[in-house]
């Protein structure tokens, strides 16, 4: 009988509460900051990494997850007497945390040979950030539970990543310029007149949709975005970071247009606020085409 471990990284930001009430394992990242090493969701809550992110002289920084740390993880599943481990990770042009769990992978059936075809791990590209991700992980987790296959798991986790487009907007991009995930120059400029960049992400890829002058535009052009390219009575999800209201509007806003509520609502973790900054909203979805 197939008994089957689903697992993902801490920038997924799946709530600690789903982590516990799915059996799912997160693997936590590391942060630097002011010289420390610090582990997200162990030596801090969102809240608290808020605020340490805003009283910080340097910008803190994360490192990737390491084959060794996958190494110790997969023969513990081993171990255990799972047959099948299905591990989604942060987008992976973000990150080398995708490539290192490939290669651990690849040294677990190296040094254990007997194993193939008794135990399986599928490796998958998030492809996105945040709850793009994280919704497919927790939804992954249910059909185990109700005893699904990993085959149809892996081809349901395959078909939304692949699929899921995050509109998302910076309510200050000091931290976006900090990064690099926004050139210095263009940021200094935005700030000054107020500009707002909404970002596309999907397909691997961050880029600038359009910019809306002004806060009070930011959410009702992520409501016009969602519209346009969502595929129609599908689940939606709602990202915000240190201002739930933010998030609170977003959810009002997009329920009232589509109907019914947002799938589940994700408060971004240390790994993405690091490059966004903590005052940050988005929406979640699968596109159309």
């Amino acid at each position: 009988m197939a008994k089957i471990k689903i697992m993902t990284d801490s920038a997924s930001d799946i709530s600690t509460e789903a982590e516990k009430e799915l059996d799912i394992l997160v693997v936590p990242f590391k942060v630097e900051l002011g010289g420390k090493s610090y582990v997200s969701r162990v030596d801090f809550d969102n809240d608290k990494f808020y605020t340490m992110l805003e009283s910080a002289g340097e910008l803190p920084t994360h490192s990737q997850i390491t084959p060794f740390e996958y190494d110790e993880i997969f023969e513990d599943l081993f171990q255990q007497g799972y047959t099948d481990v299905i591990n989604v990770t942060i987008n992976q042009k973000g990150s080398a945390t995708y490539s290192n769990a490939c290669l651990s992978a690849k040294n677990f059936f190296e040094e254990h040979p007997e194993c193939k075809g008794k135990f399986n791990i599928y490796n998958i590209d998030g492809v996105s950030y945040t709850g793009a991700y994280g919704y497919p992980v927790t939804q992954a987790a249910i059909k185990a539970a109700k005893g699904e296959s990993a085959e149809q798991i892996v081809d349901y986790v395959e078909d939304w990543v692949k699929n899921c487009t995050i509109f998302f907007a910076m309510y200050t991009l000091k931290y976006a310029r900090k990064s690099g995930r926004i050139p210095s120059a263009a940021a200094f400029a935005g700030e000054l007149m107020g500009l707002r960049p909404i970002m596309r992400i999907q397909d691997n890829q961050i880029v600038t949709n359009s910019k809306v002058r002004g806060d009070k535009n930011v959410i009702p052009e992520i409501v016009k975005l969602t519209l346009d390219e969502m595929i129609p009575q599908t689940p939606y999800c709602i990202v915000y970071g240190s201002n739930k209201s933010y998030g609170d509007e977003l959810e009002a806003q997009l329920t009232k247009k589509l109907g019914y509520p947002p799938a589940e609502m994700y408060q971004i973790g240390a790994a993405i606020a690091i490059n966004a900054g903590p005052t940050v909203v988005g929406a979640i979805f699968k596109r159309k085409g």
